[in-house]
């Protein structure tokens, strides 16, 4: 007998666990430490993976897309991931650099957001970063070719073998199309999840081209 889908998600049940508190009245004057604190917090809960994400793009017909990436650090020139420039998401970032990343964190009920223009790092900084990674890190970026057609599994079992073989071999070997890049936020949103539905959403919004920030909270 197959599964009943609406009789499966009218079982599920989210945040089975104690939600904790948030008062935005004490969060700080900008985002980056409310996010760092946020995301030791998740770690010390048990959350599985907490430093992927959601990154959202794009295309040239100004269509959606979007993928699971990995948060490569945080700082004040912005929230960093990784890609090959000749991925899809590169091509849809080199076209039209602006995204949105979403944070979830259902261990502890929160989620965090946050739009804004993207640029690429230089490429010395792309490779020091890539370098600092694990050797399967290296040996997936060596193989390259990143969303083009793939003509059997057996071919990516070869090129990842060789890449495999390569990057033990040669720590330092350049990826020339890995690419970081990093999120300036325009606009960061802290979602508390609260068991009675009275969700507490704090949003940051930057004033101007400097580091001040504009703080209020919206409706749930």
């Amino acid at each position: 007998m197959g599964t009943d889908l609406h009789e499966l998600l009218r079982s599920l049940r989210v945040w089975d666990v104690e939600l904790p508190d948030f008062d935005p009245a004490a969060a700080p004057a900008a985002p980056l430490a409310l996010f760092t604190e946020w995301l030791a917090r998740a770690v010390a809960a048990g959350q599985t993976e907490p430093h992927t994400m959601s990154l959202a793009t794009v295309d040239e017909d100004g269509l959606p897309d979007v993928r699971i990436v990995m948060l490569h650090g945080a700082d004040a020139d912005g929230w960093a991931f990784a890609s090959h420039t000749t991925s899809r998401k590169g091509r849809q970032l080199a076209a039209r650099p602006y995204a949105a990343l979403d944070f979830y964190w259902p261990a502890q009920g929160r989620q965090i957001r946050l739009r804004g223009p993207v640029t690429a790092a230089p490429p010395e900084e792309g490779q020091a970063d890539l370098h600092a990674r694990s050797t399967g890190a290296l040996a997936a970026a060596l193989v390259g070719r990143q969303s083009e057609v793939l003509g059997s599994a057996e071919e990516l079992a070869r090129a990842s073998d060789a890449a495999w073989e390569r990057a033990g071999r040669e720590p330092d070997a350049a990826a020339p199309t890995w690419t970081l890049y990093r999120l300036q936020p325009e606009e960061v949103e802290f979602f508390q999840g609260d068991a009675r539905r009275r969700h507490m959403r704090l949003v940051y919004r930057r004033t101007g081209a400097g580091a001040d920030w504009r703080r209020e909270l919206l409706w749930p």
